[in-house]
């Protein structure tokens, strides 16, 4: 973990180099932080920004849907060539040609392939974009549904907490997580395979790079960011069945593991040498700092 002066510090270099506060974005790029350990202290990215005796960068405020759309329906219209080869348009091309990152598009819209979806929606019975509309048309008839253009339906349901034992469960059927939409994962893990899917999923973010994934006591090896430039090599454990106390009670030894990786983290007596990921508030952090 980076402390809060090493954090700010960073803050602090980077806005020399900018001649001005820095985004988001450009913090993580130039600096090798990222924004993970960023929200460890501080809640957001403005009061990190203003801890730093900054005032935030105002091009990081949130741009509207329509902005985004209608941006990145400019690119596809420049590019029409390269749609008629492939599926989707590539991330590499908006990224040079668009006004935003790609990523705040995916954020936005659950997924970057649910974008043309979420385009569509929006460019429907308006004529300035009827040309894009039909070229995606085709193209977006098996993509999964964008985040911003869900039925009212699915609305509901994502949302709606059904209270315990309310529908008896059904004899050899499926069961899932509640549901979610980050970055393409339909429902909250339920299993230790669950957990190393989502954390695969957010070791970038998170400033891992993993080396081995492996059976046997400690699951995976990995190097992690300690500082801007510096990593180290961790052991990392998944707990089966999704909670840290899991690890105690597998009967794991205190010795070997750095890192246990969970959906909750429900084990208060964790020894204080082992750091824990908990995968459901990272997910929350970084949705809400997409925001």
């Amino acid at each position: 973990m980076l402390s809060k002066k090493q954090i700010l510090n960073s803050i602090a270099t980077v806005a020399r180099e900018l001649g001005r506060a820095p985004s988001r974005a450009e913090f993580i790029s130039r600096s090798g932080i990222s924004l993970h350990f960023v929200l460890q202290s501080f809640p957001s990215w403005s009061r990190a920004i203003r801890a730093a005796g900054l005032n935030p960068y105002t091009l990081n405020a949130r741009v509207a849907d329509r902005t985004l759309l209608e941006d990145w329906g400019k690119v596809v219209r420049k590019n029409r060539a390269i749609l008629r080869i492939r599926a989707r348009l590539p991330r590499h091309v908006y990224r040079r040609q668009g006004k935003y990152s790609p990523h705040t598009l995916a954020n936005r819209f659950g997924g970057w392939s649910s974008v043309p979806r979420a385009f569509c929606s929006f460019a429907d019975g308006k004529r300035q974009w009827a040309d894009v509309w039909a070229l995606l048309q085709a193209r977006v008839a098996h993509a999964p549904a964008a985040k911003g253009a869900l039925s009212r339906l699915d609305e509901c349901s994502s949302s709606f907490t059904p209270k315990p034992l309310q529908h008896a469960p059904l004899k050899g059927r499926a069961t899932y997580g509640n549901p979610t939409n980050f970055l393409g994962l339909r429902y909250e893990p339920l299993n230790e395979q669950g957990v190393v899917l989502l954390f695969g999923m957010l070791a970038n973010h998170l400033g891992y790079r993993i080396e081995a994934v492996q059976k046997g006591f400690p699951d995976c090896e990995a190097i992690r960011q300690v500082a801007p430039d510096r990593w180290q090599r961790v052991n990392i454990e998944f707990e089966f069945e999704f909670e840290s106390k899991n690890f105690r009670d597998h009967g794991h030894p205190l010795t070997g593991c750095d890192v246990i990786v969970c959906w909750r983290h429900n084990w208060p007596d964790c020894p204080k040498h082992i750091d824990v990921v908990e995968l459901s508030k990272v997910i929350k952090s970084l949705t809400n700092a997409a925001d």
